[in-house]
């Protein structure tokens, strides 16, 4: 009998992507995807575990669907992603009705897992190696990738897609449990990452995203063979339909010169750089043990003006890490007032257990005041944010159209409000209509808001010749 499968997500785009992935399997084993976790037969709640905020929704959604479980006895219900890594047994213990915990290395096991689940046999649980329980190498393989799996039908859009090229990270910042939770970096091989977006383009993909814990340091090699994030840039430029790559989360130390003349070179390439700063103290950099210091940024990002001076750099800021003083929140302001960022995603430091920060500091910054600082810092960044949106008035933009925005009252109106992004990332809304979906369009600009551009698709003048 057909399987009903229902999956919440949260978290990163490499959690959507994850997902994707998951769906496209189960698809393969003859489930069918639902709207509802009360339809379900089967209910999978994809997790994160950045930040605690995260994992107590999570454990509240699992709450609620135990009074569906009861009535359903034969309902499974399966958390994955990187809490479902992180905690392991203490999900069970938490919500002793989760039959499946699988972590990001061995979500390819799951419609394996659900048969046995259904089969009598008990609880599941399918996780990969921690970095102290063997070399490297092998904690690594234990954290595989099904990535040539997709499913269009999971995407936002048809014309957008993101594309894995790199998994785990070995920076091991103090307040980061991705290290533990993807494990070891590993950069794929270059010819899987090449034969999957031609499969994208011929599913009608027109921009895929390059995703990675830090994405520009990928590095694949094989027969002596060095292949690095410009090099595989160059390569995926040269796939027919494609007309947009873009790439996140990048690590200020990896944007070299030669990666920013590549992005540069190819028109293909956004100019658009997430590069996080997560502080502009030193002081702060150096306990999050974050690698580089605010001159290194500053360098870094003197050499983006320089070689690509028209690129939207947006950042990444954690407020009310420990031992955070006014005096380095007030070199945070500094540093999104001197970058003026094209956007900032800010946070507010929560502790993460088996992290270093957790081990070494003490989270002394009151909660009100990393509210305080958040709410600040934000408004700074907002502000900046519409003056360099300002500036764009009056010029037209090429925009690659995602369908009708989220105000749009009537989607089926011969007028209705459409959305998309600029090849800078920034986001557009104008009056059209929904044939536009999925094409390239170019938009004046009339107005703007500190996140938004608003404007009308330009319209080819047609001369009238009398015959």
């Amino acid at each position: 009998m057909t399987q009903r499968v229902y999956i919440k997500t949260v978290g990163c785009q490499m959690n959507v992507l994850d997902s994707e992935m998951v769906i496209a399997d189960l698809k393969r084993h003859g489930y069918t995807v639902v709207d509802s976790p009360e339809e379900a037969d089967c209910v999978l709640y994809n997790t994160c575990s950045v930040r605690e905020h995260a994992e107590e929704k999570v454990y509240s959604a699992l709450g609620k669907i135990r009074l569906s479980k009861d009535k359903h006895p034969e309902k499974t219900i399966g958390v994955m992603g990187c809490m479902a890594q992180k905690d392991q047994e203490l999900i069970f213990k938490r919500a002793p009705y989760v039959d499946l915990v699988v972590g990001p290395g061995q979500l390819h096991t799951i419609p394996g897992l659900l048969d046995k689940v259904r089969n009598g046999e008990g609880r599941q649980m399918a996780v990969s190696l921690s970095r102290k329980d063997d070399k490297q190498a092998v904690v690594a393989r234990s954290h595989e990738t099904f990535d040539p799996l997709r499913d269009p039908g999971m995407r936002p859009t048809p014309f957008q897609a993101y594309l894995r090229i790199q998994i785990g990270c070995d920076k091991f910042c103090t307040y980061c449990v991705v290290p533990n939770t993807r494990g070891p970096e590993q950069g794929r091989a270059p010819q899987q990452i090449l034969s999957e977006a031609r499969v994208l383009a011929e599913q009608g993909c027109r921009e895929i995203t390059l995703l990675g814990q830090t994405v520009n340091s990928y590095k694949h090699i094989a027969d002596g063979e060095t292949t690095d994030m410009s090099s595989l840039l160059e390569l995926l430029h040269e796939v027919d339909g494609i007309d947009r790559i873009k790439f996140v989360t990048n690590y200020p130390k990896d944007m070299t010169e030669r990666l920013l003349v590549t992005v540069r070179d190819l028109p293909k390439v956004s100019p658009y750089l997430h590069v996080p700063a997560q502080s502009g103290s030193d002081e702060v950099l150096k306990r999050m043990k974050r690698g580089y210091t605010i001159a290194d940024y500053m360098e870094m990002f003197e050499r983006i003006e320089r070689i690509l001076p028209e690129a939207a750099v947006s950042s990444d800021f954690i407020v009310g890490f420990c031992g955070e003083t006014d005096e380095d929140f007030e070199k945070s302001v500094a540093l999104v007032e001197r970058c003026r960022f094209k956007n900032s995603f800010i946070f507010q430091y929560s502790v993460r257990p088996g992290t270093k920060a957790s081990e070494r500091f003490e989270d002394d910054v009151p909660r009100e005041v990393k509210a305080e600082r958040n709410h600040r810092l934000l408004d700074v960044q907002n502000r900046i944010a519409k003056e360099e949106n300002a500036k764009l008035v009056g010029k037209d933009v090429q925009v690659l159209v995602e369908g009708p925005s989220k105000k749009a009252t009537d989607p089926n109106a011969a007028v209705v409000q459409m959305t998309g992004r600029t090849h800078c990332d920034r986001i557009v809304v104008f009056d059209g209509n929904l044939r536009q979906a999925g094409q390239l369009l170019d938009v004046h600009v009339d107005d703007v808001s500190s996140h938004t551009l608003i404007g009308r698709v330009k319209t080819v003048d047609v001369v009238t010749i009398g015959l």
